[in-house]
């Protein structure tokens, strides 16, 4: 716990355990931190619309395993396949920001 006695901000807690941005070890953290937002917002929209993964599935044209996969952040999914998934299996859009 003594090396966490000056941490005063969240940012400076993920860069102890992380390591400073621009990093291998942050840039995987990151990464990874990503496909789970994903995953969690797929998985919200799919119980919104009141889809099985099945069902959300056959709607978007893809395997009920790779619904799964990516709700479970197993995947990394490319971007053309989530628009697909959103757009014509949920009828929702997606909207990107560049950070």
């Amino acid at each position: 716990m003594e090396k966490y006695k000056n941490i005063r901000t969240f940012d400076e807690l993920i860069e102890l355990e992380h390591g400073k941005i621009g990093t291998e070890s942050r840039n995987k953290y990151e990464e990874g931190a990503q496909i789970f937002m994903v995953s969690e917002m797929l998985k919200a929209a799919r119980k919104e619309a009141k889809l099985t993964q099945e069902q959300l599935a056959e709607k978007a044209g893809t395997k009920k395993s790779y619904i799964s996969k990516i709700e479970n952040g197993k995947v990394n999914i490319q971007l053309s396949t989530l628009i697909r998934i959103f757009e014509q299996g949920l009828n929702r859009r997606i909207g990107l920001t560049f950070l």
